[in-house]
C-alpha cells in the first residue's frame, strides 16, 4: 500500500489496484503548482466535507477519470444537481464493501458548507479497511472523545490534522494518538495559509518525544504504509 501527498489534505493511497484520492484541493494551491491533477486518474475519490480546500479540484478530476466518489449523502445529492451521478452517499457510522476493502464513514467536529453555499451535511472521516491494514483518515476535525471509538480498531496509521487555527493543533493530534490507540501518524492540513503555518521541526520533535512515528511528507512524495 502506497500514499501519496499532493498538499493540504490531500492524498492517494494506492491498494488492490485501486486509486482512492482524498479531499482534491491542488490547482488553487499555489504548494503544488507543479501537479498535473489530470495525471491522477482516481479509481475513487473520498470526501470528508464540502470546504473548498477539500473539494476545488473534485468535479475536474471526477470528469477527467470516472471515478467513484465516496462522501457525505448531501454532497452525493449536490452532485448530482451538477451532473455527476457517480456518487456513493453515506452517512456517519455507516459502512460500505467497496472492490478494494471497506469503508466507514466516522464523526469529525467542524463545519461542512460547498463552495456556492450549499449546505454540506456533517463533517466526517474515514476509516480504511483494505489489503490487511486499517487506516483512520480524520478529515478536519477537533480532537474529540468519539475518537476513543477508534482504539479498538488496530489502526495501522492515522492521518491527522496539525495545523491548528481551523482544526486541532500539534498538541491536540498528539492527544489524538492516545484516543485512537495509534502511534504512526501523517500529518495533514498545515502550511497552506498563513494560520495555518507551523513550526515543522518543532512539531516533529514533539510528536517525537511523545513517542509517535510522524510523517510529514513533501508535495509530490509517496511513502510505503
Amino acid at each position: 500500500m502506497k500514499t501519496t501527498f499532493f498538499g493540504q489534505s490531500t492524498f492517494m493511497i494506492e491498494t488492490g489496484g485501486k486509486k482512492l484520492l482524498f479531499d482534491p484541493f491542488i490547482t488553487p494551491n499555489p504548494m503544488a503548482k507543479d501537479i498535473d491533477i489530470n495525471s491522477l486518474k482516481p479509481d475513487y475519490i473520498l470526501v470528508s466535507h464540502g470546504h473548498g480546500d477539500h473539494v476545488a479540484d473534485l468535479i475536474a478530476i471526477q470528469k477527467s477519470s470516472d471515478a467513484i466518489i465516496i462522501c457525505i449523502a448531501e454532497i452525493a445529492n449536490w452532485l448530482g444537481k451538477h451532473g455527476i451521478n457517480n456518487a456513493h452517499g453515506m452517512n456517519i457510522g455507516g459502512g460500505f464493501n467497496f472492490d478494494f476493502g471497506r469503508v466507514k464513514m466516522v464523526n469529525a467536529i467542524h463545519s461542512s458548507t460547498l463552495p456556492d453555499g450549499s449546505p454540506g451535511g456533517n463533517p466526517a472521516g474515514f476509516v480504511i479497511y483494505a489489503d490487511g491494514k486499517t487506516i483512520y483518515y480524520a478529515g478536519d476535525t477537533a480532537l474529540t472523545y468519539d475518537m476513543k471509538l477508534l482504539a479498538d480498531e488496530n489502526l495501522d496509521w492515522a492521518y491527522l490534522p496539525i495545523g491548528d487555527n481551523y482544526t486541532m493543533g500539534v498538541d491536540d493530534a498528539i492527544k489524538a494518538t492516545d484516543f485512537i490507540n495509534c502511534k504512526n501518524v501523517i500529518g495533514m492540513h498545515y502550511d497552506t495559509f498563513s494560520v495555518i503555518v507551523i513550526d515543522k521541526e518543532e512539531a516533529e520533535q514533539k510528536f517525537i518525544k511523545a513517542g509517535i512515528n510522524i510523517k510529514l511528507p513533501g508535495i509530490g512524495e509517496s511513502l510505503e504504509l
